[in-house]
């Protein structure tokens, strides 16, 4: 029996990173057993059994000696069981079942049954993206994962059913045992058909209002009492949306696939739609774990929405999570030995009653709640929260004359708000030509105040007066100035003048 050690190479996820993680297998003369070393988690721990049985259904043998497997660089925290795949490979270039030469520039990624086969892993998708950034050619995956894995191109995919057809795919002279590929247990997404913004009665200002959110990408809060449509037009802002490009696309893939759902029918084009519950913790919302850091809701939402129903019921904790990637566009999850990030550039979209009753506001109802009650229920959004919250828009019940009305003259369809939101985003891309930005609600304030782009002093006095008098902070005062600006991109104005500040302040001061 040969007693060389072994090498092989996975891939450790850190968020989207990957980093390689080189296997190595060695024999010594102590009691014979399995040792597993370099920061394992239980799920990885477990793997020596996993090994063990599929390498002996393959019709290999376990070492009779003791065997030491190290995961290295040791202090990188790893976690699940896409690494089985290579502690068995690793095992078998000990043996001398398979060249040691045979294993350059191979990235092993999978989990092992029992019986030998392989069975599919999530975070495929960026474990190959992480493969080829260093330079590997070749990465086997399950079969299963093979759709997945094809989607990153410039490097070779190896695909297999099982341990001992991945043996004989290095070179090992075995007789070919027919097996039935493990399928992948992910359900595919469920295309949903888009909703038809025409289908909005009423609410002009709610409906422009999310017209201005998507050509800008700025953040919304919806006020209104139950019944008036607030979840029904936060339904409709992704179909306004434009595809997602290149990079967005791979990001909410990756995000997709870290999150175990199936991603083999090609990159996600359209923005994602996110709705937790409003019982969800800060790490659902933001993401989290101990061992392995998840993606959250808000990280599944980048380059599409982020709606919270029912947002004062939100945990404070799970709102001033949100306050970071916000900014930022980015989420950070902070541990002890590990550092997670994720894509975070999302649209928040948030809806609330006025009251805890909902009525307060409303022609058509009486609200019961103390003013004291009352002040209590909204301040539970936060002040920064809100400040970051570019449009606040009042949302009412329809009344029969306002049906009457729409059946008159129907609403805006969503493909001709989405030309227009087109259109806009055209207009903005060509003004921020240069710099590191794509949509209005991206760029900071001190870029919208400099000399060149510094609106007139009374196209801007309602914005300085609305600052000098407190009811606006600096930052508010730029996220209006953003606002304004988009109202101009989708009017096809060059600059904005004053009609176009005064919907924008209109649209941020519409509830307070």
């Amino acid at each position: 029996m040969n007693g060389a050690p072994g090498h092989a190479t996975a891939v450790a996820l850190l968020g989207l990173t990957g980093r390689l993680v080189d296997i190595e297998a060695a024999l010594t003369n102590q009691k014979p057993g399995v040792k597993l070393v370099g920061l394992p988690d239980a799920a990885l721990r477990e793997a020596q059994a996993r090994v063990r049985s599929a390498i002996e259904h393959s019709g290999f043998e376990m070492p009779s000696r003791h065997l030491t497997v190290n995961l290295s660089p040791a202090a990188l925290p790893k976690h699940g069981s896409a690494f089985d795949l290579g502690i068995a490979v690793a095992v078998l270039v000990t043996q001398g079942v398979l060249d040691a030469a045979a294993m350059d520039g191979v990235v092993h990624v999978g989990e092992l049954g029992l019986d030998g086969r392989l069975r599919p892993v999530p975070g495929v998708l960026p474990a190959v993206l992480a493969a080829r950034a260093n330079g590997r050619r070749t990465v086997v995956v399950p079969s299963a994962n093979e759709a997945e894995a094809s989607l990153v191109s410039g490097i070779r995919i190896l695909a297999v059913p099982s341990l001992r057809a991945l043996a004989i795919a290095h070179g090992a002279e075995l007789e070919p045992v027919p097996v039935e590929p493990v399928a992948d247990r992910a359900p595919a997404p469920v295309e949903e058909a888009v909703p038809d913004l025409a289908d909005v009665v009423g609410n002009h200002q709610a409906v422009s209002g999310l017209l201005v959110a998507a050509a800008g990408a700025h953040h919304v809060l919806m006020v209104g009492p139950p019944g008036a449509g607030k979840t029904m037009l936060a339904a409709r802002l992704p179909g306004l949306l434009p595809d997602l490009d290149e990079v967005a696309a791979l990001e909410a893939t990756c995000v997709a696939s870290l999150a175990g759902e199936a991603v083999a029918s090609g990159l996600r084009r359209r923005p994602p739609r996110q709705a937790p519950h409003h019982t969800a913790t800060p790490a659902a919302i933001v993401g989290g774990g101990s061992a392995w850091i998840r993606p959250g809701a808000a990280a599944r939402a980048s380059g599409g929405v982020l709606f919270l129903d029912e947002a004062p019921e939100f945990s404070s904790a799970a709102l001033d999570a949100l306050r970071q990637p916000l900014e930022s566009g980015i989420i950070t999850i902070e541990r002890a030995a590990a550092t997670a990030r994720f894509p975070g550039r999302f649209q928040l979209v948030l809806a609330a009653n006025p009251c805890p009753c909902g009525q307060f506001g409303s022609v058509d109802g009486v609200c019961t709640c103390p003013a004291a009650t009352r002040r209590k229920y909204l301040d539970r959004l936060s002040g920064p929260l809100l400040d970051r919250v570019d449009i606040r828009i009042r949302v009412d019940r329809v009344s029969a004359a306002q049906l009457r009305l729409r059946d008159e003259r129907p609403g805006m369809s969503t493909e001709a708000a989405r030309e227009a939101v087109l259109a806009a985003r055209g207009r903005a891309t060509a003004r921020l030509s240069g710099t590191p930005w794509r949509v209005n609600g991206e760029v900071p304030g001190p870029w919208w105040r400099s000399p060149e782009r510094r609106l007139d002093p009374d196209v801007r006095a309602p914005l300085d007066t609305a600052l000098e008098q407190g009811r606006l902070t600096m930052r508010g005062y730029d996220r209006v100035l953003r606002l304004a600006w988009t109202v101009a991109d989708l009017a096809g104005i060059a600059r904005p003048g004053r009609r176009e500040v005064g919907t924008a302040l209109s649209l941020r001061a519409a509830v307070r």
